[in-house]
């Protein structure tokens, strides 16, 4: 975590609105890593990682999508991801020494790290995900690339990939020889640009408005940078962590025990987490105080069945498609307003974290008809793929990783 959270004074947030969300990033951003680059260089990260908008779109009076897809993978990854590769480019510049990158993926984060990374100069980048528990397009994305990155296929779930990514950063052996990093949210590089866009969301409202923000959660780590915004001064009223049936968080916001439990896999495959990273960080910015969160955060978890049933409703209603993801946001949200005394003059921001031809078979399916992915992806998809199938066993995961980098 940073040493403090910086504060934004109102005078900035006031003009936010009429902003692009590059011009918000160099502002929000710079108090984090202001002695670490110099204008011009932090400047020109921004510019390159940014260069493509999250536009708000109203859905109806109350509800609103901050669509997060219109990247290079058509995930919110890619915000996080290219902002990281282009900063640890800038650092190495002077440095000899590779950077080894491990992440853990239950589908759109190794996406968008390998695109954010390839052909990165001095950077080699490994990706653990589980076999068999994303979907094709995912993998695709993920296996057609070579060069410095290295998929590995991992006979686990999510939660072993993640173990075994946090077993090799705390490999002492391999420190002393290796120079290791992660590109999960768990580095807080590739948290923080995540920031941002909850800023430009959030300014696009009236300005005396205080809305409920959702965000379909897995690891946390969204929610997290999400709640860093608002402790810099973002007007946000409360956040509600929508998950799928892997409702550790949930649970615990009605409880107050904390449970990790094995994950298990769903329609909204990008959640499928057991025991997210990032609640350790949402304790320590709320001093490990349950009331204090209970008050912050409202919990929410959805079946495949109920997602299913919101995609095809949003889609015959408003004519929209949600992703399975942004559906189990947009149930929770709903449900959310709906119970709030002020109904139907108060208002709240769902997170559309991924585009929905990431999930043709599924989302074909579930509305009836054909989609047709975005050019970039359909030439993704021609694609040879590139992996190693590996066993769900630390060994043979150090052993590989320490024979590709020595």
């Amino acid at each position: 975590m940073p040493e403090k959270i910086p504060e934004i004074p109102l005078q900035l947030l006031s003009q936010f609105q009429h902003m692009s969300i590059r011009d918000i990033a160099k502002i929000v951003l710079q108090p984090f890593i202001y002695d670490e680059l110099n204008q011009s260089e932090f400047e020109e990260i921004i510019d390159e990682a940014l260069s493509f908008d999250t536009p708000l779109k109203s859905i109806t009076d109350q509800i609103f999508l901050l669509e997060l897809f219109h990247g290079p993978t058509l995930a919110f990854k890619d915000v996080g991801a290219r902002f990281m590769s282009r900063l640890l480019s800038k650092l190495i510049q002077n440095d000899k020494r590779e950077i080894n990158i491990v992440v853990a993926t239950s589908g759109d984060t190794g996406s968008a790290v390998a695109s954010g990374f390839f052909n990165v100069e001095g950077i080699r980048v490994f990706i653990l995900y589980p076999s068999k528990k994303i979907s094709d397009i995912q993998k695709k994305q993920i296996t057609t690339y070579g060069h410095n990155i290295y998929p590995l296929e991992i006979g686990g779930n999510f939660d072993d990939c993640q173990r075994m990514v946090k077993q090799l950063l705390r490999d002492s052996e391999i420190n002393k020889k290796i120079r290791i990093t992660t590109a999960n949210s768990i580095n807080i590089a590739r948290l923080l640009p995540q920031i941002v866009y909850y800023f430009k969301a959030v300014s696009q409202l009236q300005k005396d408005e205080k809305p409920y923000v959702c965000v379909p959660s897995g690891n946390f780590g969204n929610l997290c940078a999400g709640i860093i915004a608002k402790e810099m001064g973002l007007g946000i009223y409360k956040f509600v962590a929508a998950t799928n049936v892997n409702d550790i968080v949930p649970e615990y916001l009605m409880t107050g025990i904390y449970q990790p439990k094995p994950s298990k896999r769903t329609l909204s495959n990008a959640m499928d987490v057991g025991d997210p990273s990032n609640f350790e960080r949402i304790l320590s910015i709320y001093h490990n105080e349950y009331k204090k969160i209970k008050s912050a955060i409202i919990g929410a978890a959805y079946t495949d069945v109920q997602t299913r049933m919101k995609i095809k409703e949003v889609f015959q209603k408003h004519h929209y498609l949600l992703d399975p993801h942004g559906a189990v946001g947009f149930l929770a949200l709903e449900e959310t307003l709906k119970k709030d005394h002020r109904y139907p003059n108060v208002k709240g921001i769902t997170l559309e974290t991924a585009h929905p031809t990431k999930f043709k078979v599924d989302m074909e399916n579930i509305i009836e008809q054909s989609l047709v992915p975005p050019q970039r992806l359909k030439k993704r998809l021609q694609l040879k793929e590139h992996f190693e199938r590996l066993p769900n066993q630390y060994d043979k995961v150090r052993e590989y990783f320490i024979d590709i980098c020595t």
